[in-house]
This record gives structure tokens, C-alpha cells and sequence, in this order.
């Protein structure tokens, strides 16, 4: 019986650690941005931020698949138990990183699987860390895992259901994976941060018809609306001082994207370089403006208690008169 309850923990414990692995990949390669995947390395200077949670992806991903490769005949002894060790202290650590975690910055996440965890630690994230630890260690002197006899599965089946069970109730993911399935928050309410929204600004249509426009590709300026993220970069018109304003619909895919050319000064709505001629053609011919992709909501205006000055206010009442400077389905 102990022996069954041991070959469970290594499946489990492996897929764990390359679940773990691969969704903090995936948020990463989203938001082109290894700070969103940084979890419990909020803990480290700064500098060290980023190739501190590298490192705890890579360990992961190696981890996981030396428990598997050592799980049969021909990685026992040595490497076996190494491995094992390894994984169990790796697990320790991260106990002892969540509890400091939840004193430091009871705001932060575990960021064990990326996205998922979000929700600030709890003293269940640290238990399932700690039972995680303890079912590593116990598999130290496991032998080899082999095939089950035929009487054994119905009680390695109920006894793999109840370890998943026990770690579902254990896991804050489960409720936020439930709630995206059956939920989708309104865009008023949608987090989505700053690396995100620039991650798909630099990946747009509308940017890489502009950026030329711009010397520094670093924003002056950042700010929310509602369902929209406006970002404000300097440039010069004829001489004059300018912005490209941006406009990105707060989407986790594909978001809409607009822009316009504003003055510094006045805050009004300056036509693009060649614009003019586009629309002359585009009268010449008789048709009509173009339209943009559909959009769940118009763009907000702006208040002018959360954005100082007419440059803001203009800014976004020019990016609803110039909408048709955007081609359609831009993003």
C-alpha cells in the first residue's frame, strides 16, 4: 500500500512542476515581459528579479523531467534519489518563500502557475507547498515503478483521485480558472497591466505604422480610461512638439488599437504625414470612411480630474475623429 501511495507522488509531483514551468512561460512569451512572472522574487533586490525567476523556471522544467526519467529501472540509485532530494528541498524553500511572501507583500501572488495565480497568499498556497515538499522526501528509497497488478487499480485509482482532490482544495487556481470558464469580467473591471499593454501596442498595425514618427520608444505618458489604456509618446510636426497618442482596448487578445497626432501645445488634432493625400483620393473616389472592427464600447473622454491638461482631453476626443485613419480590423 505504501509503496502504490509513493508511485503516485511522482506523477503527480512531475506534473506539478512542468504545469508550473509552462504557464509561467506562456504569460511570459504573452506580455513579452519577465517581470509578470516574478512571484515570490518580489522578495529580491531588483536586479536580480529577473534572472532569479528564470532560474526558478528552469529548475522547475529540469525537475520535472528527471523524476520521470528516474521513475524507472534505469535512473534508479543515485540519480534517482538525488533528484528527489532536490525536488523536496526545492518545495521547502518555496514554503519558507510564501510565508515571508504573505508578511512582506500580502498584495503578491505565489505565481506558481502564472496567470492563475494571481490571488494573494494564503496559509492554504503554503500547506499545498509543504505537503508537496513532504511527498518529494518520502519517495527518497521508492524503487522502481512498475506496472500495477490487476487487482491493484481500482485502489491506485481511488487513492490518485483523492491526492487530486485534496490538492484541488488546496489550490486558490481552481476557483479563478472556475470563475474565467463560467465569467468574463466587464472591461471596466478587466486587469490587464502596463507590460501587457505594451506588448500588444508594439505588436499592432497602427505602431508599426507610426513608430517611425517616434525617436524614443519609452511612453511619456500612461494612463486608463474606463476600458481603454492611452499611451502618450513625444514627437515633432513641422517644427513643432507633438504626441502620438495611442489608444489600446484592454483585451487579453488581439485588442484594438488606435492613434492620433496631437499638438503639445494646444492639444489639437494634427494630420498624419501623407494623410492628406490618402483622403483626398478616398474623396475623389466617393467612398465612404472606413470603419473599424467592431468594438464592445466607444472610446471614452476623458475626465479632467484623472488626466491634467487639454493635451489629454483633445487627445482622446482626436482619437474618435480620426478613427478613420485606422485601416479596418487594426490591432
Amino acid at each position: 500500500m505504501l509503496n502504490l501511495l509513493g508511485e503516485i507522488q511522482i506523477p503527480l509531483l512531475a506534473a506539478m512542476l512542468l504545469g508550473g514551468c509552462m504557464a509561467k512561460a506562456v504569460r511570459v512569451v504573452q506580455s513579452r515581459s519577465i517581470a509578470v512572472a516574478l512571484g515570490p522574487t518580489a522578495l529580491f533586490p531588483l536586479k536580480l528579479r529577473a534572472p532569479i525567476a528564470v532560474l526558478m523556471c528552469a529548475t522547475e522544467f529540469c525537475l520535472g523531467l528527471g523524476l520521470i526519467a528516474t521513475s524507472s529501472r534505469i535512473g534508479q540509485g543515485t540519480p534517482a534519489e538525488l533528484i528527489r532530494l532536490c525536488t523536496g528541498l526545492m518545495f521547502l524553500v518555496a514554503t519558507a518563500a510564501l510565508i515571508e511572501l504573505r508578511s512582506a507583500r500580502p498584495d503578491v501572488g505565489c505565481g506558481c502557475f502564472g496567470e492563475f495565480s494571481q490571488t494573494p497568499v494564503t496559509g492554504r498556497t503554503i500547506v499545498r507547498s509543504a505537503l508537496l515538499a513532504a511527498a518529494a522526501l518520502g519517495t527518497m528509497e521508492l524503487p522502481a515503478i512498475t506496472p500495477p497488478q490487476r487487482g491493484q487499480y481500482p485502489v491506485l485509482v481511488a487513492m490518485f483521485l483523492a491526492e487530486l482532490t485534496l490538492v484541488g482544495l488546496l489550490s486558490p487556481e481552481i476557483r479563478d480558472v472556475l470563475v474565467r470558464i463560467g465569467y468574463s469580467a466587464p472591461c471596466e473591471l478587466r486587469v490587464v497591466n502596463p507590460e501587457q499593454t505594451l506588448a500588444a501596442l508594439y505588436r499592432s498595425a497602427q505602431w508599426r505604422k507610426h513608430s517611425h514618427l517616434i525617436a524614443d520608444h519609452e511612453p511619456d505618458d500612461i494612463w486608463r480610461e474606463l476600458c481603454w489604456r492611452y499611451i502618450a509618446f513625444s514627437t515633432a510636426h513641422d517644427g513643432k512638439d507633438a504626441d502620438v497618442v495611442f489608444a489600446v482596448h484592454l483585451e487579453h487578445r488581439r485588442p484594438i488599437v488606435l492613434s492620433a497626432l496631437v499638438d503639445t501645445a494646444t492639444g489639437a488634432a494634427l494630420p498624419w504625414p501623407g494623410s492628406p493625400s490618402k483622403i483626398a483620393h478616398s474623396r475623389q473616389r466617393g467612398t465612404t470612411r472606413p470603419r473599424l472592427a467592431r468594438r464592445p464600447d466607444p472610446v471614452p473622454q476623458a475626465e479632467a480630474a484623472s488626466i491634467p491638461g487639454v493635451r489629454a482631453q483633445r487627445a482622446m476626443r482626436d482619437l474618435r475623429d480620426y478613427r478613420d485613419m485606422s485601416s479596418p480590423g487594426d490591432r
